[in-house]
């Protein structure tokens, strides 16, 4: 059964620990962490794995309820006007949120299947659990479908962070961990209800692809040197 408590405290972890200190500049990411150690993460910000741990067990892939969170000042940003028809209510925000949510997780379902990983709802030995969130979502201009609304135009839709942790599905030992983040492409220009669903499912689809080839990656090179050294690059 899929559940979000690890997505949850993962987020957690990311906020206080990396993006906490990343916004003040002048403090790093850990080297280790929970017992990962840091690695050259080729297309993320920030990698972990566990030193010794071996992914070539691993065929299929058990996908967590993801957990979606807006940046602490994005509903208070945006309801900084006095134009009524641009304010943002609670249910706007949990419709945002659901549809970020779905997104997502169709995005990695898809990534991994078409990988060649079956997606599975139970742990066994040789299914990776793979816990995600969606942290500090900022959507530029949203779109509240409200009557009056007029054309916005933007750089791109907005920005997010990634958090992943990858377990071993009968145990649930933590093995790795990556924080990444990123804005959107800004494809259109118009930003509207479509437009931004667009840009962010290019995001979430990018995201996941990069996902998916980082665990081919870790299968074929497993096991993980058991002397793994901070920053050091996986070949």
């Amino acid at each position: 059964m899929r559940t979000g408590w690890s997505a949850v405290a993962v987020a957690s972890l990311a906020l206080v620990a990396y993006a906490g200190s990343a916004a003040a500049g002048n403090k790093p990411p850990p080297e280790n962490w929970d017992g990962l150690t840091e690695v050259k993460a080729k297309s993320m910000d920030v990698g972990y794995v566990m030193p010794g741990a071996d992914f070539s067990q691993y065929r299929r892939v058990m996908l967590d309820k993801t957990m979606v969170a807006f940046r602490k000042d994005w509903m208070r940003n945006m309801n900084d006007t006095s134009n009524l028809s641009r304010r943002i209510t609670d249910e706007d925000a949990a419709k945002i949120m659901e549809t970020a949510q779905k997104a997502f997780e169709e995005a990695f379902q898809k990534a991994f299947t078409e990988a060649g990983y079956e997606v599975v709802n139970i742990a066994a030995p040789d299914v990776l659990r793979v816990s995600t969130a969606v942290v500090n979502l900022y959507i530029n201009a949203p779109d509240t479908m409200s009557a009056g609304r007029s054309r916005t135009y933007t750089t791109n839709a907005g920005e997010a962070t990634l958090v992943l942790e990858v377990r071993d599905g009968p145990t649930n030992a933590l093995l790795g961990r990556v924080i990444d983040r990123r804005e959107t492409l800004g494809l259109s220009g118009l930003s509207n209800r479509v437009t931004n669903t667009a840009d962010f499912q290019q995001l979430f689809g990018q995201w996941a692809k990069i996902c998916a080839k980082g665990l081919d990656h870790l299968k074929a090179i497993s096991p993980i040197p058991a002397n793994l050294k901070p920053k050091q690059k996986l070949q």
